[in-house]
């Protein structure tokens, strides 16, 4: 007769990684490679962290991110291109108790809602801005935006832009700061885990301003587009660090004192 040895019992493992409850469970709709999905993720880690799920109002923008309101798992309303910081305005006024954010590209932030977003910003509008800059228009084909680079290749500058006809590209973090209703302006990336990682914590102070009614707070991201760039998506991270970064330097432009006082 043989006799089995005992089993050993099972260890039990621990959970270390879920989806956030601030996100859907629907597929999202963008490219392999497209760093949207880590912002849409960091935004919901930070609004389940902060508790306050119940009370999110999201506005979504014309763009890649024009069905963001089907993503996030909270409140969501689609605002006319560019105009997202006035309708955040809007409903800030009327429901003060919520926490607004706005999530957009750098066409519908930079170019058609330049006006919306500079005045927005003046007024010291106490909402969040989450501003998405791949340096290209993405959804409409891949042309030319106010942030692609000097000589940056796209489907409306063939030869690269040419900034002696076309201008520089434009740094929304360094404009923004200037103005004295804004609370908090920074630029972080998302092109490797360590600046994913410094990304979250900046999305977490934007929120703090506005739950500390400290004013208008912007956070900047840096992404990728590996579609319009015909790149793999490895080498839009690559591309991201190596040509975006040098263009659009990472840091704190703007910080209230009293966010400086919080650790997260």
């Amino acid at each position: 007769m043989t006799v089995s040895a005992p089993s050993k019992p099972r260890r039990k493992l621990k959970l270390v990684y879920q989806k956030p409850e601030a996100l859907t469970d629907k597929a999202t709709h963008y490219c392999p490679g497209c760093t949207h999905g880590v912002a849409h993720r960091l935004v919901a880690e930070v609004i389940d962290e902060m508790g306050i799920r119940e009370r999110a109002i999201g506005i979504a923008p014309v763009g890649c991110a024009v069905l963001a309101y089907d993503y996030f798992e909270l409140d969501g309303v689609e605002a006319a291109h560019g105009r997202a910081p006035a309708m955040a305005t809007g409903i800030k006024r009327v429901l003060p108790d919520s926490v607004v954010f706005t999530y957009q590209g750098d066409g519908d932030l930079a170019s058609i809602g330049m006006a919306e977003i500079m005045h927005a910003a003046a007024r010291g509008e106490r909402i969040t801005v989450i501003f998405i800059n791949n340096a290209i228009y993405g959804m409409t084909g891949g042309q030319m935006a106010p942030t692609t680079l000097p000589q940056q290749v796209t489907t409306s500058s063939p030869r690269g832009r040419d900034v002696v006809t076309q201008g520089y590209p434009i740094r929304m973090a360094e404009i923004l700061a200037t103005l004295d209703g804004v609370a908090y302006s920074v630029r972080r990336s998302m092109h490797d885990p360590a600046n994913i990682r410094k990304a979250k914590k900046a999305i977490r102070l934007a929120f703090e301003a506005q739950v500390r009614g400290l004013g208008f707070a912007m956070v900047e991201l840096l992404s990728t587009c590996p579609t319009n760039w015909r790149m793999s998506p490895i080498e839009a991270m690559h591309w991201v660090r190596d040509h975006m970064v040098p263009a659009y330097p990472l840091g704190d432009y703007k910080v209230d004192a009293a966010l400086k006082k919080l650790r997260v």
